[in-house]
């Protein structure tokens, strides 16, 4: 099934630069995930709302430059997929000088810290650095989750306008992932208000029982929001409270240090 950001890619109407051939690879490249890693032709051409003849080209092309194998009737994404993901941190070396200061974070409050940026109606995240497991969701870089019912994609929804906001919120797959999950548009846009005043966000259970994460900006040189730090924990260890009381100021002078350090780049 495609994820929400490919479904308001294939929404777009295409203009005269618009290359479809190369969009419909793309497609196909991000049909393969954690829950469908193995796919036959079928398999493919149906999660990239192909045909088969079409989504067979595309995944002999793929397979001919390397980056797909195929095994019996099976294709696989090839450890080459990972060029195309680590030329965007390359390409980023503020993440680099980011790491340090993250370090420093965990090792302060002794809770794992994440950077993200938002793509689509999801969160993916650039940087990690972890502690102990504390989400039965296996996060690293390029890993995605719903910006609406996450700290940092709530920090990232505050710079929006409001009705580009409230699309945005329109467009995504508000499904409560537990009982604390707040998926009303209206509730939604009431909470990334307050997070727009109060400069920070926090989301306390709204992604998996026990995750508690509060995230701060990470802002270019003009002041614009271009990407969140978070820190997480779980309640019954570290309390939202107790987050906020011990963790906030740290958290914020991390995010402040590596907003300095992207301004220090010229951005």
């Amino acid at each position: 099934m495609a994820n929400a950001a490919s479904t308001l890619v294939a929404d777009l109407k295409p203009s005269d630069g618009y290359v479809q051939s190369f969009a419909r690879g793309l497609e196909v490249i991000r049909s393969f995930n954690a829950s469908a890693p193995r796919q036959t032709l079928t398999e493919v051409a149906g999660r990239s709302r192909l045909s088969r003849a079409g989504a067979r080209r595309i995944l002999l092309t793929l397979q001919a430059l390397g980056y797909v194998r195929c095994e019996g009737k099976e294709f696989t994404l090839t450890a080459r997929i990972l060029d195309l993901g680590f030329a965007y941190l390359s390409s980023m070396p503020i993440w680099n000088l980011a790491e340090p200061a993250m370090e420093l974070l965990v090792e302060q409050v002794k809770e794992s810290c994440s950077a993200a940026v938002l793509d689509g109606t999801d969160i993916v995240y650039v940087l990690r650095v972890p502690t102990h497991k504390i989400m039965s969701i296996s996060l690293g870089v390029g890993s995605r989750l719903p910006a609406y019912c996450t700290s940092m994609g709530r920090m990232l929804l505050s710079a929006l306008p409001e009705a580009e906001l409230m699309q945005f919120l329109a467009a995504s797959d508000r499904k409560a992932h537990t009982k604390h999950t707040v998926t009303d548009v209206a509730d939604l846009a009431a909470k990334i208000a307050q997070v727009h005043k109060q400069g920070w966000s926090m989301v306390n259970q709204e992604l998996e029982e026990g995750l508690v994460s509060m995230a701060a900006p990470i802002t270019n040189r003009s002041g614009q929001i271009v990407a969140a730090l978070n820190i997480s924990g779980q309640a019954n260890r570290t309390s939202a409270k107790a987050m906020q009381d011990t963790m906030l100021i740290k958290l914020l002078e991390a995010a402040q240090t590596i907003s300095r350090m992207l301004h220090s780049q010229g951005t």
